[in-house]
C-alpha cells in the first residue's frame, strides 16, 4: 500500500513539474513575442522627433518600411533554418541579434545608418516571430495549443498597447535613443532565460538548406511589398510601380518553379495540399488584410471627419486592444475544448458583424458610436486568432513545424501591408467616383464618408470570405504528443504518459505568476 501511494506521489509530481516548466517556456516566448511587438508601435511615436534631429526629411519612412521588409522577406527562411539547426539556436539567435541591433540604433549617428541597424533589427526580430509558434507546438499538446496561443494573443495586444504609452513616456523624458536603449537590459535577461529554458527541437542537420529558394523568396517578397506600398503613394501606373510588380511575379515564379523541382527545398509545396493547414493561412492574410485596412481609415474618419484631435482618437482606437487583451485567452481555451473550427468561424462572422456595423458611420456619430462596434469586432478576432493558428500548427507534420509556424507571421504581415494598399484605393477611388457624379470635391464630407462606407462593406466581404474557409477546414483528429524535454534536464515521469491531459484551466494571476518566476526558477 505505501508503494502505491509513493508511485501516485511521484507521478502527480512530475504532471506537476511538466506544467510549470510548460508555462515557464510559454511566458518566455510570450516576452519576445512583447518585445517584437512593442518595438513594432513605440517606433511611430518617434518619427516625427527622428525626423527632426537627425534630418531626415519624408525619408523617414524607411526607419519603419525596411523593419518590416525584413521580417516579412526572411520569416520563411527563419523557419526553415530553425527545422534545420534547432529552435533554441535560432531563438536565442534572434534575441541577441534583436538586442545587439537595439543597442546600435540607439548610438545611430544620421538616418542611413539608423535604417541600416534597423534592418538588423528586423532579421532578429524574423527569428523570433518565425519561431515561436513553433516552440510552443512542441512543448504543448495539440489539445493545449488553443490556450497557449491565446496568451500569445493577448500578449501581442499588450504590446501594441503599450507601445504609444510607453514610446512617449520614454521620448518626453530621455530622447528618442531611449526607446532603443529600453529593449537591451530585457534583451539580455530574456537570451540568457530562453538559452536555459527552451528545448532544442527540431534539428535536422542532415537536410541541405535551399540558399537559391531563400534568395528568390525575398527578393521576390522585397519586390512586392514594394509595389504595394509605392503603388498607393505614385500611382498604379507608374513606371516604378509596374516595374517592381513584374520584378515580383518573375521572381516569385522561379521561386515556386525551383521548389518544385528541387530534391530539398525551403518551403515544401506539398504542405499546401493539407487544406486545413491552407484554410488556416487563407484565413489569416484575409483577417488581417481586412485589419489593416480598417486600422488605416479609422484614424481618418476619427479626425477628419468628426474631428477628434489625435490623443483622443488614439484612445478610442485603443478599444480594440483592451478587448483582445481580455478575449484572447477564452478563444484559445474554447477552441481546445469545442475545436478550432468552429470557434475561429464564429469569430470571423462576429467581425463581419462589426465592419458592417462600421459601414454605416456618418458624420454625426460620436466617439461611443465607435467604441462598442471596435470592441464587437475586436472580440471576434480574439475568438478567431489563436484557434485558428493552433489549427495550422496541429495539421502541419512535425518535421515541417518550422517553416510552417513561420507562414502564420508571414501571412498576416503580408496581409498588414496588402490591406493598407487596398483600403487606400477602395476608399480614394470611390469618393472621387460619388464627388465627379455629385459636383463634389472628393475632401468632402459626403464624399469621404460614401467612400468609407464601400470600404467596410468590402471588409465585411472579406470576412465573410474567411469565415467560409474557416468552416470548410474540417476536423483534425486530436493526436497527443510528447512534449520535449529541456536539453541538459531529464523528462518528468509524466512525459511517459503520453496519453496524459492536463488541466486546460489558467487563470491570469497564474501567468503572470510565471512571467516573474522566469527569473528565479531552476
Amino acid at each position: 500500500m505505501q508503494t502505491e501511494t509513493t508511485a501516485v506521489t511521484v507521478g502527480e509530481e512530475g504532471q506537476s513539474n511538466d506544467r510549470q516548466r510548460k508555462w515557464i517556456i510559454l511566458a518566455t516566448v510570450a516576452l519576445g513575442t512583447f518585445m517584437g511587438t512593442l518595438d513594432s508601435s513605440i517606433v511611430n511615436i518617434a518619427l516625427p522627433t527622428i525626423r527632426h534631429q537627425l534630418n531626415a526629411g519624408d525619408s523617414v519612412q524607411w526607419v519603419v518600411q525596411v523593419y518590416l521588409l525584413t521580417i516579412t522577406s526572411t520569416l520563411l527562411i527563419m523557419g526553415r533554418l530553425s527545422d534545420l539547426l534547432g529552435r533554441r539556436r535560432v531563438y536565442v539567435g534572434g534575441f541577441a541579434l534583436f538586442t545587439v541591433a537595439s543597442l546600435l540604433c540607439g548610438f545611430a549617428w544620421d538616418l542611413w545608418s539608423l535604417v541600416a541597424f534597423r534592418l538588423l533589427q528586423g532579421l532578429g526580430s524574423a527569428m523570433i516571430f518565425a519561431i515561436g509558434p513553433a516552440i510552443i507546438a512542441d512543448t504543448f499538446t495539440p489539445r493545449e495549443r488553443g490556450q497557449a496561443l491565446g496568451w500569445v494573443g493577448t500578449v501581442v495586444a499588450a504590446g501594441s498597447s503599450a507601445g504609444p504609452v510607453i514610446g512617449g513616456l520614454l521620448l518626453g523624458s530621455f530622447g528618442w535613443p531611449s526607446i532603443f536603449f529600453v529593449n537591451v537590459p530585457v534583451g539580455i535577461f530574456a537570451v540568457w532565460r530562453a538559452w536555459k529554458i527552451i528545448p532544442e527541437g527540431g534539428t535536422h542537420r542532415s537536410r541541405r538548406f535551399d540558399a537559391t529558394g531563400a534568395v528568390l523568396f525575398a527578393l521576390g517578397v522585397i519586390c512586392l511589398l514594394l509595389a504595394l506600398d509605392f503603388g498607393s503613394q505614385r500611382g498604379w501606373g507608374s513606371s516604378l510601380v509596374i516595374g517592381l510588380f513584374v520584378g515580383a511575379a518573375v521572381l516569385l515564379g522561379s521561386f515556386f518553379a525551383w521548389e518544385g523541382q528541387v530534391r530539398e527545398p525551403m518551403l515544401n509545396l506539398s504542405l499546401f495540399r493539407i487544406w486545413p493547414y491552407t484554410a488556416a493561412l487563407a484565413a489569416v492574410g484575409l483577417s488581417f488584410t481586412a485589419s489593416a485596412a480598417n486600422l488605416f481609415v479609422l484614424p481618418f474618419y476619427l479626425q477628419t471627419i468628426l474631428g477628434y484631435p489625435p490623443e483622443q482618437a488614439g484612445f478610442i482606437l485603443l478599444a480594440g486592444p483592451l478587448a483582445l487583451l481580455v478575449v484572447s485567452p477564452l478563444g484559445g481555451r474554447l477552441a481546445d475544448r469545442f475545436g478550432a473550427r468552429w470557434v475561429a468561424s464564429g469569430g470571423s462572422i462576429l467581425v463581419a458583424i462589426g465592419y458592417f456595423l462600421l459601414a454605416g458611420l456618418q458624420a454625426s456619430w460620436v466617439w461611443q458610436d465607435v467604441v462598442w462596434r471596435l470592441v464587437l469586432l475586436s472580440v471576434g478576432f480574439g475568438l478567431f486568432q489563436s484557434p485558428n493558428n493552433a489549427s495550422a500548427l496541429n495539421a502541419a507534420p512535425v518535421a515541417e513545424r518550422g517553416i510552417a509556424s513561420s507562414m502564420i507571421p508571414f501571412m498576416r504581415n503580408f496581409g498588414l501591408v496588402l490591406g493598407i494598399a487596398v483600403g487606400a484605393a477602395v476608399w480614394y477611388s470611390q469618393r472621387a467616383v460619388y464627388a465627379s457624379s455629385h459636383a463634389l470635391r472628393p475632401e468632402d464630407t459626403a464624399a469621404q464618408i460614401v467612400g468609407l462606407q464601400i470600404v467596410y462593406y468590402m471588409l465585411t466581404g472579406l470576412l465573410l470570405l474567411s469565415a467560409s474557409i474557416s468552416l470548410s477546414r474540417g476536423k483534425l483528429p486530436m493526436q497527443e504528443e510528447p512534449p520535449l524535454a529541456v536539453e541538459g534536464q531529464p523528462a518528468s515521469f509524466s512525459h511517459l504518459l503520453l496519453a496524459v491531459r492536463y488541466p486546460n484551466v489558467l487563470h491570469l494571476g497564474r501567468f503572470a505568476q510565471e512571467l516573474l518566476a522566469l527569473g528565479v526558477a531552476r
